[in-house]
């Protein structure tokens, strides 16, 4: 590129508009539709097609505080209710009163998405599972339940999915698509940024970016879409298809240049799909299942970097482990490689997983008995699980499930201290018969007899890969969603939201949070970006 970032030169822009947001996913499409709604004309610029990692989920947002699908439901939930759970899973990922704000925001915002036509319904799921069939969308989708959150705050399901079958992802993202195609918005798809231009006094005034059409456009999205098919199953060949999409960015892209008169938005998404930096900031979730599309590769993040943008969070990783479905699993006992155990088997996946990696250094073994191997079978199949739980889980019952006659043989298979291993199982099958709490507050036990059956759930297991998404990225105005540098100033004329800035969901995951903060952030942003006045904020206001 001919520009250096903060130098002025003079540049001959291909376009011009108010609002320029890097990124189709559900945050870029929140922020330009709100943009747009506020009177700005806006440009958006997607490395493939639109959608991005909301396209391909469960489409679920996770909402509270009273919405209107919880009241058709018969489910009494309130904001403070809401606000003291979330503050558990947040911690200090955002102030409190952003998180107040989200909560208070959180109802008003599934109705904003009913109005872009984002269906919902109000079927309640009457058991506890990381996901459900399509009998229903409405369910406990984080810990709400489980000691001791619901000793601190009165449970209530939030996990909204949008209605449709399966991950039904596009039936949140293509009517946010649909909308933002109503309002004008300028899509510029098989785009990447390579650069954000600013004006002699630091302000972005613009990007510059390489455009695919034609027969390139056409091969580096149908690449894509075959990458994001195999990566589960054939992960060397997902990799190989996207070298030979990046190879089309660079032979193939022309260079075009767009002005933007009130601010850039960054909304690419995260980092996961960027091994280098896993491996800079959250190493030992580098054996993880990347989550997400190739777009997840840190492109906003690392141009907020580019112009003195900080970043913070950059270490959290959300591991999903899940056990449940079935939920015979997770009356089993998860033990690490000293044969200890560590964790509430019950709980959500993402604290499983964290607890795994980040304390027990990936390793992870689920036990169980003869009695919940059956059990685990007949939980699952057609009409009780989806097939994306289905199939893991046959799987691993299968092929990954050795038969241990006693406590010996368990430890050896293993290859963990046959006395630890002991004192685990009898320690917790001790409590059970004898009607003691459990160690890690699990509520519902059954005890272990021989012969055992372990499974490896650890996080390079070959049979059950470990899915990982980053949580961290720029540090922002949580008031205006504004880039901040790491002296504490603001960068004029640039945002971030979604997966590309820190929010609601940088500390720990909970089903349906980060779209929720897609749409709280990247309203924000479009919002804030779209008023000029914007710009001379210089404190969050807190």
């Amino acid at each position: 590129m001919d520009e250096c970032p903060g130098v002025r030169v003079n540049i001959n822009w291909d376009d011009e508009t108010d609002v320029v947001v890097v990124g189709f996913g559900a945050a870029g499409a929140c922020a330009a539709i709100e943009a747009a709604s506020h009177g700005a004309s806006v440009a958006i610029v997607e490395r493939f097609s639109g959608g991005g990692a909301t396209a391909i989920s469960g489409g679920v947002v996770y909402a509270g505080g009273g919405t209107h699908i919880q009241r058709q439901a018969g489910i009494d939930d309130d904001v403070t209710a809401m606000n003291n759970y979330l503050r558990l899973e947040v911690e200090d990922a955002v102030s409190a009163a952003t998180l107040s704000r989200f909560c208070q925001d959180s109802a008003p915002n599934l109705l904003w998405l009913e109005e872009q036509g984002v269906p919902f319904e109000a079927s309640l799921c009457p058991v506890k599972t990381s996901y459900p069939t399509d009998d229903y969308f409405l369910y406990y989708s984080g810990n709400e339940s489980q000691a001791p959150y619901r000793d601190h705050a009165k449970p209530a399901p939030r996990g909204h999915r949008a209605k449709g079958r399966s991950l039904p992802g596009r039936s949140l993202f293509d009517p946010l698509r649909r909308r933002v195609q109503s309002l004008g918005v300028k899509v510029h798809c098989h785009s990447i940024v390579d650069q954000l231009l600013l004006t002699s006094n630091g302000r972005v005034e613009g990007v510059a970016y390489r455009n695919l059409t034609g027969a390139a456009a056409l091969t580096h999205g149908l690449l894509e879409k075959l990458a994001i098919k195999t990566v589960n199953y054939l992960p060397k060949m997902a990799k190989r298809l996207r070298r030979w999409s990046q190879n089309i960015e660079r032979r193939f892209g022309k260079t075009l240049r767009v002005k933007a008169r009130m601010g850039v938005i960054l909304a690419a998404g995260g980092f996961i799909y960027s091994r280098k930096m896993v491996t800079e900031y959250a190493p030992a979730y580098r054996r993880g299942m990347p989550l997400g599309t190739s777009g997840c590769a840190g492109l906003g993040i690392q141009l907020g970097q580019s112009v003195g943008g900080a970043v913070a969070s950059m270490n959290r990783v959300s591991a999903w482990r899940f056990l449940n479905p079935p939920s015979a699993f997770t009356h089993g006992v998860l033990v690490n490689g000293q044969g200890l155990r560590f964790v509430n088997e019950s709980l959500y996946g993402a604290h499983i997983g964290e607890a795994m990696v980040d304390d027990n250094g990936g390793k992870g073994i689920l036990i169980v008995d003869e009695t919940l191997k059956k059990l685990a079978r007949h939980q699952i199949g057609r009409k009780k699980t989806q097939w994306f739980q289905t199939a893991p889980t046959l799987l691993n019952l299968w092929f990954n499930c050795r038969r241990a006659r006693d406590i010996h043989q368990l430890a050896k298979n293993l290859d963990v201290p046959t006395q630890a291993l002991n004192e685990t199982l009898t320690e917790y099958n001790f409590a059970i018969q004898n009607g003691l709490p459990d160690a890690f507050a699990k509520q519902t036990r059954t005890p272990l007899k021989p012969p055992y059956y372990s499974i490896d759930c650890s996080i390079d297991s070959t049979m059950w890969p470990l899915p990982t998404l980053t949580l961290g990225g720029l540090v922002v105005c949580e008031e205006s969603g504004q880039v901040k540098r790491s002296d504490g100033s603001l960068i004029a004329g640039l945002y971030a939201a979604g997966r590309t800035a820190v929010g609601v969901c940088s500390r720990q995951y909970v089903s349906g949070l980060s779209i929720a903060d897609c749409v709280f952030s990247g309203r924000r942003a479009g919002r804030c970006a779209s008023v000029q006045s914007h710009q001379s904020i210089t404190t969050d206001g807190e």
